[in-house]
């Protein structure tokens, strides 16, 4: 068991240690304000037509993301009603959750040296999803890489969201700071 007093995570401690000073010195920042840092992670299920057929997916995928986040998930609701699809207003639709803090690096960490080595055929993340004010965003094509997850006991593997949202200001930045983090880009 941790004990959350004195424990501070790897990367929270890596970001005061190195990555500031580093950071400083690339974009010869005057202002220690001015060095961009990590504000939150937001992940997002979204169960779509299996939610439609079963309204227990939404549950299964709520359950998931806060057994993936360790903090507990809110299930998305659809806004409108669209008879195409068969969705009403008010239908569960998915999960989502925002991590700050340790929870938020604890998670970066988790992805990076954990679940994204275990994707198969992974050859890095894109360079360019990036959103032109310094926020990152990813997709996964299955939940099921982070080990937390137990492979034999989920029903149906989940596609997943993941917004890295930053306090840079443009996009280099923003990549300067999670190519420290040792984030996987291919370009």
């Amino acid at each position: 068991m941790l004990d959350t007093a004195t424990y501070t995570p790897r990367l929270k401690t890596l970001f005061a240690d190195t990555i500031r000073a580093a950071l400083k010195e690339e974009f010869s920042y005057k202002n220690d304000m001015q060095i961009p840092r990590l504000d939150k992670i937001v992940l997002n299920i979204g169960c779509g037509a299996a939610a439609v057929r079963d309204s227990k997916k939404a549950k299964s995928a709520q359950e998931d993301l806060t057994t993936i986040a360790g903090q507990k998930a809110l299930t998305t609701i659809a806004k409108n009603s669209i008879a195409g699809f068969r969705v009403r207003e008010g239908m569960p639709m998915g999960a989502k959750v925002t991590l700050r803090g340790d929870r938020m690096y604890e998670f970066l960490d988790r992805l990076i040296t954990v679940a994204m080595p275990r994707i198969r055929d992974f050859r890095g993340v894109s360079g360019k999803s990036f959103d032109g004010r310094g926020n990152y965003a990813m997709g996964l094509k299955e939940h099921i890489v982070f080990p937390e997850i137990d492979f034999d006991k989920i029903d149906e593997s989940w596609g997943m969201d993941i917004v890295i949202a930053t306090t840079a200001k443009t996009d280099a930045e923003a990549k300067a700071l999670l190519k420290h983090f040792n984030m996987p880009f291919n370009s």
